[in-house]
């Protein structure tokens, strides 16, 4: 508890008129999932000839199932939540309500009209309707929700307990991570291989067969001991990066050991049930391989040090993990073994999910090193000498 007379810093005092950074920046972040999901995979563009709204028009398809219906319900009601806490305290109530709605509407309604122009998607007023009804959810849950979340709940007392006023849009960023790892990746934290994905571009646009992988690694046939390490290495950086993200976010007075352990174990049940489902339960863990294993323990007995050790450094040793992290991801071959097990991979009635999924994977550790590089950012402001009261 502060002392009556502590200086209180302009950044903590109460949100009274003020929006709610962290919403607004994942309002933005879950704006390009969206996008990224509705017209995934980017590929095919062309003209069909029919008007672009005749979609409103056509008869419900009987082909639409249970599932369909509740994944585009649940899909859009994050986005409608958080339409309405981007636009608190400024409107609120049925206004809120109202204009989140109607900005579901035309959000779900752009995605689909564009659906004309990809030739493996198909417009649907289901997919209006149901995203839109999922918008609407989720904005009167916002609405409810609004008051205890941004003035007086207790999440929003131990985000000023825990966390540094800076960190909105870096809490954002690093929420994120658990999520990176939903989609399948050759090794275990490898976020952000990229360069068999440009393969497949430069390969397509110029009608020949590129490897790029290949041609960093010319001749070179990795050994059983060279994907082990190499899989240590990626994992021990890639948490050591992400978790070292986290905590040029947190104030020295928050458990930090604790939040390091909760991160990460977050992220571990993600992909084993991510692993489960696209999978078979029986290959929940089959990501914990010998490399994967060593990585973890490396990752954890640096981490046990670094969390505690002042923020220019952790900020400076996340950039040096996640660039080493990314360079080992994207110069050595697909683990062959991963390879086979991905072969049993039917995506389904997941392809959209999974569009978005890849997109996270991808881009996670890109977004970081430019979150961590930027001055703008200011991640090492010097925190209020007295700490808000409980």
């Amino acid at each position: 508890m502060t002392a009556p007379d502590a200086p209180v810093d302009a950044r903590e005092r109460p949100r009274e008129g003020r929006g709610s950074p962290i919403s607004r920046a994942a309002l933005l972040a879950y704006l390009l999932l969206i996008i990224y999901a509705s017209w995934y995979p980017f590929t095919g563009w062309r003209s069909s000839g029919v008007p672009l709204f005749t979609f409103l028009n056509t008869v419900m398809p009987r082909y639409w199932t249970g599932f369909d219906v509740a994944v585009n319900i649940v899909g859009y009601v994050p986005f409608g939540i958080l339409l309405v806490l981007s636009l608190y305290p400024h409107i609120r109530g049925v206004w809120a309500v109202l204009l989140a709605a109607l900005a579901g509407i035309l959000v779900t309604g752009t995605m689909e009209t564009v659906q004309n122009f990809l030739p493996t998607r198909v417009p649907s007023n289901l997919d209006l309707v149901t995203n839109a009804g999922g918008c609407l959810v989720g904005a009167i849950l916002g609405a409810w929700w609004a008051p205890g979340l941004l003035d007086r709940g207790r999440l929003f007392q131990l985000r000023r307990r825990w966390f540094a006023p800076h960190a909105s849009q870096g809490l954002v960023l690093v929420a994120l991570w658990p999520l990176a790892q939903i989609y399948p990746q050759s090794y275990l934290f490898g976020n952000g291989q990229v360069l068999p994905i440009v393969s497949g571009w430069l390969s397509r646009w110029l009608a020949t067969d590129i490897d790029l992988v290949g041609m960093l690694r010319p001749g070179a046939i990795m050994t059983v001991e060279q994907y082990w390490l190499s899989e240590t290495i990626i994992t021990a950086c890639g948490m050591t990066g992400a978790v070292l993200t986290l905590m040029c976010l947190v104030r020295r007075s928050a458990p930090r050991f604790l939040l390091m352990l909760a991160f990460l174990g977050t992220a571990l049940v993600v992909k084993a049930l991510s692993s489960s489902l696209f999978f078979r339960p029986d290959n929940a863990f089959v990501w914990m391989t010998p490399g994967a294993e060593g990585g973890l323990l490396i990752g954890l007995i640096m981490l046990t040090g670094l969390v505690f050790a002042p923020q220019v450094a952790q900020r400076r040793l996340a950039v040096v993990t996640l660039v080493l992290s990314l360079i080992v991801v994207n110069t050595i071959p697909t683990n062959p073994y991963f390879a086979s097990t991905l072969q049993g991979w039917v995506q389904g009635k997941f392809l959209n999910f999974n569009g978005a999924a890849q997109f996270l994977s991808l881009l996670w550790p890109f977004i970081a090193l430019w979150f961590l590089v930027l001055p703008s950012h200011q991640l090492n402001r010097p925190e209020p000498r007295g700490e808000p009261a409980a």
